[in-house]
C-alpha cells in the first residue's frame, strides 16, 4: 500500500502551519495570546508525519506539531478560540495551547509531562491490533522528554507487545536551555532502537520531500510488520522553548546557521521540484496569513469564558448509567473469589474488556484474583505486562481513549507511585479537559494487618481522593466487593478500586451468582445503635463491629460503611450522625491528609446543630507502617478505637 503524500497537499499544509507561526509571533507581542510555543523551523516533521497516515489513525501530540492540526483540517475559528481560551476552544478555556485532544480528528493531545504520551500511544496501538484494524499509530516526543523513564518503559511495551507504534523523537538537540550532551552522550537515536529490539531511522526532517517518504515507509513498516518503530526527525527549534523563555543561552551564530536549513529555506532553494515560482509560493503565503488573520480575529470578536461552578464539576465525569444487575441464587465466597468471579463476569459482559497487570496471565496474579482466566479468555485480554507501571496505566488509558475497557491490577497500592503521573494527570483530567472519558478501572490491593512492612502495606486511597476526576471505591465485604467491581467496570471514568489484602481470605458470606451490582456513592448501615456513629470503610468496618461486641455496646453504637469514598454518601452520614449525635470517624490511615478529614470537616459544618460531642479522628501514627506483627498492631488505628469510644460515650 503507497502511503506518499501528495506534493501539493503537503506544502500547502506546511505553509499553512508557517503563516500560522509567523502571525502568532505578531499576536503575542501584541498581547492578543498569552503564550506560545513555537515550531518555527520544525513545522515539516509535524505536516510530513500527519500526512502518511490515513484520517482515523491516531496521533499523540506535544508542544511543537502545529502542522498536525492544520494537516487534520482542524477548523482555524476553533483552532485560535482555543489559544485565546474561549469558550468554543476545545478545553472551554480551562487549558492551554496544545493541551487538548480531538476524537473527531483522532489527535490525543499532550500533558505537560511530556514522555506519558508516550505510554497512550501503546494502548491506542493495542486496541488496533486487537481489533485487527491495520492501522498504526504515532506519537511524538522531544529528545530531552527522552530521558524521562515513560520513554523507557513506553518503547519496551510495545516492543514487548510487538505494536504498531510510530515513536518520533522530534531531536532539535535543546530541552528548553539545556543542551542534548547535557541530556545523553550517544550520538543518534539509531543507537537506542536495537537495544528495544526495534527498527530505528534517521533523516533530516527539515526536508519536506524527506520527510514525507521517510515516515510514509515507517507508518508501512508498523501496519504490515505490526511492530512499533523508532524515528529520529532531526530538526532544530529556532525559536525558544516558549516565546517568554528566549534564546540568549543559544551560541553565538547558531540561529543564523540553522536558518539556512530550516523548512522554508529548503523550499526556497528548491522551487523547481515544487513546480512554482518565487512569486507564486509568496502569493501563497500572503492568501493563507490572509486566511489566518480573518479566522484569528473572528475568535477574538468571541466572548471570553465565564466561571460556572456547577458546569465545571459536571463536565469532571462521563455521563454514567449503571445497570441494576441483581444476580441469581448466592453461593459463599471469600473476597478474593468475589473478585475473581467479577472480573469473570466482567470479561463476558464486555468483549473489549482487557485487563493487563504484572503476573496476572498463567500465574494468575499473586492474589490469584485472575487465576484460570488465561486459559479461559486467552492472553490477549488478560495481558502479563512488563513491570512498569506507568506505561501500562498509559496503556489502559490509550486503549480506553480508542473506545475499549480496561482494567489495571497494582500488584500492591503502594507501587502505584510510580504510576502516579499517568492516572492524576491524565486519567483524571481528560474528561474535564476535552471530554474525553475514560472508561479505566485501576485494582489496588492495600492495607496493613499483614506483616508486609512499609512498602506492602500504606493506605493510599487518599491520595486519590485528593484528585478531581477520580472515583475511589473501597468495599468491605465480599457481596459488596462483587457488585461494586461490576459497576465500576460499567461506569465509563476512571475508578480506584481498593481490596483490603487482609480481608481477601478471611471472611465468607453468600454472594449472587452472574452479573450484579450496587450503586456508587451509596454507603450502608451495618450496625443500629443510638449514641454515636462510627463513619469507616473497608478494614474499619470489621474493626469497629469488634469494638462494638467486645465493649457491649451492640444497639448503642452505630457503624456506618461507606463503601465509595468517591462519591461519597454524605447524606447517609449526616443521616445517622443526626440519629445519634456524636461521631467518630475511624480510617486505617494516618490523620494529616487522610479522607478522614474532609468528613471530620463537612460533618463538623453542615451537622453542627446535631452534635452533641467532638467530631473525633481515630488514625493511624503518623509513621511508615512497621513490619513486625507486634509493632504494626501498636501502630494501627485500631488500637486506638476501644478508649475512644469511652471517652465521646461519657462526653
Amino acid at each position: 500500500m503507497n502511503h506518499l503524500p501528495k506534493e501539493a497537499a503537503l506544502l500547502d499544509d506546511f505553509l499553512r502551519a508557517r503563516a500560522i507561526e509567523e502571525k502568532m509571533l505578531i499576536y503575542l507581542r501584541q498581547g492578543k495570546i498569552s503564550k506560545w510555543f513555537s515550531s518555527f523551523g520544525q513545522e515539516a516533521l509535524s505536516v510530513a508525519a500527519t500526512h502518511a497516515l490515513a484520517s482515523d489513525e491516531y496521533i499523540c501530540t506535544m508542544h511543537r506539531n502545529l502542522g498536525v492540526f492544520i494537516a487534520r483540517e482542524v477548523p482555524l475559528l476553533r483552532l485560535f478560540a482555543q489559544f485565546q481560551g474561549k469558550p468554543e476552544g476545545f478545553t472551554k478555556g480551562r487549558d492551554r495551547s496544545f493541551h487538548f485532544g480531538s476524537q473527531e480528528h483522532h489527535i490525543v493531545g499532550m500533558i505537560s509531562h511530556l514522555g506519558a504520551q508516550l505510554g497512550l500511544a501503546c494502548g491506542l496501538a493495542l486496541r488496533e491490533k486487537l481489533e485487527g484494524t491495520g492501522k498504526c499509530v504515532l506519537a511524538f516526543t522531544g529528545d530531552g522528554a527522552t530521558s524521562q523513564g515513560d520513554f523507557h518503559e513506553a518503547l519496551n511495551v510495545a516492543a514487548v507487545w510487538d505494536l504498531p507504534v510510530v515513536f518520533v523523537v522530534e531531536r532539535n538537540y535543546w530541552g528548553l536551555s539545556t543542551p542534548e550532551e547535557q541530556q545523553f552522550v550517544f550520538k543518534s537515536f539509531l543507537d537506542k532502537g536495537p537495544a528495544y529490539g526495534m527498527e530505528a531511522r534517521s533523516f533530516n526532517a527539515n526536508d519536506l520531500h524527506e520527510g514525507g517518504k521517510a515516515f510514509a515507509e515507517a507508518a508501512d513498516f508498523a501496519r504490515t510488520q505490526q511492530k512499533p518503530i523508532l524515528l529520529e526527525a532531526r530538526t532544530f527549534r529556532i525559536r525558544g522553548h516558549e516565546e517568554a523563555s528566549g534564546t540568549k543561552y543559544y551560541p553565538e551564530g547558531m540561529i543564523d546557521a540553522a536558518m539556512e536549513e530550516e523548512p522554508m529555506a529548503l523550499i526556497r532553494k528548491d522551487l523547481e521540484s515544487w513546480g512554482l515560482t518565487e512569486k507564486e509560493l509568496d502569493a501563497k503565503m500572503d492568501q493563507f496569513k490572509s486566511d489566518v488573520d480573518e479566522a484569528f480575529h473572528a475568535a477574538l470578536a468571541l466572548d471570553g469564558p465565564e466561571y460556572d461552578k456547577e458546569a465545571s464539576e459536571r463536565d469532571l465525569y462521563a455521563p454514567s448509567n449503571v445497570p441494576v444487575w441483581n444476580g441469581s441464587a448466592s453461593r459463599e465466597m471469600r473476597m478474593i473469589d468475589a473478585i475473581h468471579d467479577a472480573l469473570g463476569e466482567a470479561l463476558k459482559q464486555w468483549p473489549d474488556l482487557v485487563l493487563m497487570g504484572q503476573d496476572i496471565g498463567a500465574y494468575g496474579g499473586v492474589f490469584k484474583a485472575t487465576e484460570g482466566y488465561t486459559e479461559t479468555f486467552g492472553e490477549e485480554r488478560v495481558r502479563n505486562t512488563p513491570l512498569c507501571e506507568s506505561a501500562i496505566v498509559g496503556s489502559a488509558i490509550g486503549y480506553a481513549i480508542s473506545g475499549g475497557k480496561a482494567m489495571m491490577e497494582m500488584q500492591f497500592s503502594d507501587f502505584v507511585s510510580t504510576g502516579f503521573n499517568q492516572i492524576v494527570n491524565n486519567a483524571a483530567k481528560l474528561h474535564w479537559r476535552w471530554g474525553q472519558a475514560v472508561d479505566v478501572v485501576i485494582r489496588m490491593p492495600t492495607g496493613a494487618g499483614v506483616a508486609a512492612g512499609p512498602f506492602h502495606s500504606q493506605s493510599t486511597e487518599a491520595w486519590f481522593t485528593h484528585t478531581p476526576g477520580l472515583k475511589v471505591v473501597y468495599p468491605a465485604y465480599p457481596n459488596e466487593a462483587k457488585a461494586l467491581l461490576l459497576a465500576s467496570f460499567a461506569d465509563p471514568n476512571p475508578v480506584m478500586f481498593f481490596e483490603h489484602k487482609a480481608l481477601y481470605r478471611t471472611l465468607k458470606e453468600g454472594v449472587p451468582e452472574g452479573l450484579v451490582s450496587m450503586p456508587l456513592g451509596k454507603g450502608s448501615v451495618v450496625s443500629q445503635g443510638s449514641d454515636l456513629t462510627i463513619i469507616t470503610y473497608g478494614m474499619g468496618v470489621h474493626w469497629a463491629l469488634e469494638a462494638v461486641e467486645a465493649m457491649g455496646l451492640e444497639g448503642r453504637v452505630e457503624v456506618f460503611n461507606l463503601r465509595t469514598l468517591v462519591p461519597l454518601d454524605f447524606e447517609g452520614v449526616a443521616q445517622s450522625v443526626g440519629k445519634t449525635g456524636k461521631v467518630i470517624v475511624l480510617q486505617e490511615d494516618v490523620a494529616v491528609g487522610g479522607f478522614g478529614e474532609h468528613i471530620v470537616t463537612r460533618i463538623t459544618k453542615e451537622c453542627w446543630e446535631s452534635l452533641d460531642g467532638p467530631v473525633t479522628l481515630v488514625a493511624s501514627d503518623p509513621t511508615p507502617v512497621p513490619f513486625h506483627q507486634d509493632l504494626e498492631v501498636g501502630y494501627l488505628a485500631k488500637s486506638k478505637l476501644n478508649a475512644t469510644i469511652e471517652d465521646l460515650l461519657s462526653y
